[in-house]
């Protein structure tokens, strides 16, 4: 079975990672794929999402996991995955991560701890998403490490795509440096009002500037109270409104990343056949 891991990640908070992990994590489910959703960030957004109500009382999650590769004990791939209603797996996350994080610091090959677990599971799934915490420290660098490729939400704001450099950066340094073949698989539009010439407008310049270089999606995902609504009972968007137009939009999404996979496959066997 080949999985594809993939980072969602943007350094600034609020931009909907852990609603796309969520939503396309279940998006995949639905297309016949088999998901693991791992939480990277000590805020457990992701947990809660997914109807996880105190993560911090979680007796095994992401935190424990982490420090059992540091301190190579064994542990079975099922160890602290949870079971979602939903048909999608979860590695849970609390603020333990926040103590795992800090104690990588002094870790050889620190960057690679998350890439040995995920090395260890990727055979029993199609697809596994890590929902990075919104910075740019350890935590992220090492779900670069461990992940194929990355997506990346913004909101259609000037302040939210400016920290696109430094992520670039940062994505950049990782390839050079530890994971050559990651990519990116493209800027995703969240939280989007189309009725407004702002949000019209600072799409259009994104696809400008970064669209020779870097895939923006053609689908962006529109401001809704649905998805609030959908967080807060603990469900995708599908499972609360299925026809609603965010359900539409990661519909659309997740073909999006399945035609990205698709291709990448073919190149594959086209350059296996040279």
């Amino acid at each position: 079975m080949n999985c594809k891991v993939i980072a969602i990640e943007n350094q600034k908070g609020g931009t909907g990672k852990s609603t796309t992990a969520l939503n396309l994590g279940v998006g995949l489910k639905m297309q016949g794929k088999k998901v693991l959703l791992i939480d990277a960030d000590p805020q457990g957004s992701l947990s809660i999402s997914l109807g996880i109500k105190r993560p911090d009382e979680l007796d095994i999650s992401l935190a424990t996991v982490m420090g059992n590769v540091i301190d190579n004990k064994p542990f079975d791939d099922d160890f602290g995955i949870i079971h979602c209603s939903e048909g999608i797996d979860l590695m849970p996350c609390n603020v333990e991560l926040s103590g795992i994080e800090s104690y990588l610091f002094t870790v050889m090959s620190r960057e690679c701890i998350m890439r040995t677990y995920v090395n260890q599971i990727k055979k029993n799934y199609d697809y596994i998403l890590i929902d990075c915490t919104p910075s740019l420290g350890l935590l992220p660098i090492n779900a670069f490490v461990a992940a194929d490729s990355i997506i990346v939400p913004s909101q259609p704001r000037i302040l939210s795509t400016k920290g696109l450099d430094l992520l670039l950066r940062t994505y950049s340094q990782v390839k050079r440096g530890i994971n050559p073949d990651l990519k990116i698989d493209g800027i995703l539009f969240t939280m989007v009002d189309a009725r407004t010439v702002n949000d019209r407008s600072v799409i259009e310049s994104m696809r400008e500037t970064f669209g020779m270089k870097i895939n923006v999606f053609d689908t962006f995902i529109p401001a809704s109270v649905r998805v609030t609504e959908a967080n807060m009972e603990g469900k995708s968007i599908f499972a609360y409104d299925n026809k609603c137009k965010v359900a539409d939009a990661y519909r659309n999404l997740t073909k999006e990343v399945l035609d990205i996979a698709a291709r990448e496959k073919a190149r594959f066997r086209d350059d296996g056949s040279r």
